[in-house]
């Protein structure tokens, strides 16, 4: 019986980074935690194999078909997958496998019975941790699972990282207050990155904190970014 191969990305934000190429090239099903960011992105993935994603907090319009929360099966094992782990409903507990994402932190733990898994940030690096996928693989014959971390380093990503504009305090805080409006419209890290004359990195460095402290100002973005500037 063959093994299966089944890459694992999350919080790809708009970037498919060069080096997951050779996993996802070879896996036969592709697994997304949300927060892809943009259409595109969805279209390079479906081009490597079928993808089963769910929509992320980052996820605007076009991502509204996307459940958000999915549960199924895979050579009879049951997967759950939601973007932030906080909002899981029971059903991760049927499941022999939880996928998650958004905290950009690759986790992979044993517990209850069932593997819990954050295969990490797959596109942008965010707050000092590396970029990071998953391999999944199940053995057709006995069901056994197994997790490999993959740390996408190097590439066009980092090289981006390094080129970023700097910005003095008062043009970045204008630049954070029109993210923000535009966020709260509800428009996409892209569109937004794209009609800013930003770097994508930025744009969705100021989106996460954003999403993840309600009401916060433009100050308390500016205080809670890893680089200002990036």
């Amino acid at each position: 019986m063959p093994i299966h191969r089944i890459a694992v990305l999350s919080d790809t934000h708009g970037t498919l980074r060069r080096e997951a190429a050779e996993v996802l090239r070879t896996s036969e099903l592709i697994l997304h935690g949300g927060d892809i960011a943009d259409r595109k992105t969805l279209e390079k993935l479906e081009k490597y194999a079928r993808v089963i994603a769910v929509r992320g907090n980052c996820d605007r319009e076009w991502t509204e078909g996307l459940p958000k929360e999915a549960s199924f099966t895979l050579y009879d094992r049951k997967i759950y997958m939601v973007h932030d782990k906080k909002q899981m409903s029971a059903e991760a507990q049927k499941a022999d496998l939880v996928i998650y994402g958004h905290s950009h932190r690759y986790e992979k733990k044993e517990e209850d019975g069932r593997i819990w898994l954050n295969p990490g940030s797959g596109g942008p690096r965010r707050f000092g941790r590396a970029a990071t996928m998953a391999l999944l693989t199940i053995d057709g014959e006995s069901g056994k699972m197994a997790v490999e971390r993959i740390d996408l380093s190097g590439g066009s990503a980092q090289e981006a990282d390094k080129q970023s504009p700097q910005f003095g305090s008062g043009e970045l805080r204008g630049i954070v207050e029109a993210v923000i409006k535009d966020l709260s419209r509800g428009r996409t890290v892209a569109d937004i990155a794209k009609a800013r004359r930003i770097r994508p990195a930025l744009a969705e460095q100021i989106a996460q904190i954003y999403f993840t402290h309600p009401g916060i100002d433009g100050q308390g973005v500016m205080n809670r970014m890893e680089i200002a500037g990036r």
